[in-house]
């Protein structure tokens, strides 16, 4: 009986050991639960914004964007879920927004699907407060920082601010290299036009208006025709009648095609063809498209464009 007495006592001993260890095992797993939920949380940066401090998620995994930035993010590696139309029509940015969802700005339960940890666009949508409530909005004003610093301010929302300011650095480089063998190759006082057309209209561009011209003028120091310099370097672009085209042309002529949905048969004119830039062969027809931006991403498949056409390599 005595025997039988200890056993008990020792299996009671035995259970409740065992129990205590349960209980022990579920805190230390609830604490550890809780500590990778803090962990988590708090797994934000603060990122400066135009309009104050913002909090972002450190790793963004799911982004929205709705203007411009969109090849700064593919070129950073950042997963896009959604992006509007005119970035999707880019040709150049097909594999980086493959997966991407065109949205609209106002299209906000579209936006809501998607399920954004961060939504970045330009300061003209239409209701940023809506946006807000939906994911950590940062809005950029177009021009309000200089084209290589606006790479670096978007990857700071992404926390990828030194392999932005590498990527600037190198490209500095490379584009100051072509412009000194474009230059050694055409002479110093070498002029370049870059224009467009769009709905029956053409334009001259400035020295910051996408399209090249960043690269073209400032990157690579070439020069613009007076003529051109006299119109565009305050408003950005200016518009001219088809008569009067050949009288900004300087040299070489960089004319962005828009051709779907566009009348392009002023390129088969006598007018345009008897231009002296046209019939010396001096004209680089880039794809409109491809070449409105002036993001990262955009400006080496520019640059790249520029130095096949000038140089032929």
């Amino acid at each position: 009986m005595k025997k039988r007495l200890i056993f008990i006592v020792a299996a009671l001993m035995l259970v409740l050991a065992a129990c205590g260890n349960e209980d022990s095992t579920k805190e230390e797993t609830t604490k550890n639960d809780d500590t990778e939920t803090s962990k988590t949380t708090s797994d934000t940066i603060t990122y400066q914004s135009e309009s104050g401090p913002i909090e972002v998620p450190a790793n963004p995994q799911r982004v929205v964007v709705l203007s411009l930035y969109a090849g700064d993010l593919i070129q950073l590696g950042v997963n896009i879920v959604g992006a509007d139309s005119w970035l999707k029509d880019n040709p150049n940015f097909a594999e980086g927004l493959a997966n991407a969802e065109v949205i609209a700005s106002d299209d906000y339960e579209k936006i809501i699907e998607l399920d954004p940890d961060l939504i970045i666009g330009s300061v003209d949508v239409e209701d940023a407060a809506k946006l807000q409530e939906i994911a950590p909005t940062v809005l950029f004003t177009y021009g309000a920082v200089g084209y290589l610093e606006q790479h670096i301010e978007v990857a700071k929302v992404v926390n990828k601010e030194a392999e932005a300011t590498a990527w600037v650095e190198d490209f500095k480089v490379r584009s100051q290299a072509v412009g000194e063998e474009i230059k050694e190759k055409y002479g110093e006082d070498v002029t370049v036009t870059v224009a467009g057309n769009y709905d029956k209209q053409i334009s001259l561009f400035g020295d910051n208006w996408g399209r090249g011209t960043e690269i073209i003028y400032q990157a690579m120091g070439l020069k613009m025709p007076q003529s051109v310099e006299d119109v565009v370097l305050d408003p950005g672009y200016f518009t001219i009648s088809e008569e009067v085209f050949g009288d900004y042309i300087g040299d070489f002529l960089v004319l962005n095609v828009v051709r779907e949905g566009q009348d392009t048969t002023f390129l088969d004119s006598n007018w345009y063809n008897n231009i002296p830039a046209v019939k010396n062969g001096n004209v680089f027809y880039a794809e409109g498209p491809a070449f409105y931006y002036n993001d990262s991403y955009s400006l080496d498949y520019q640059l790249d464009f520029f130095k096949k056409s000038f140089l032929g390599n």
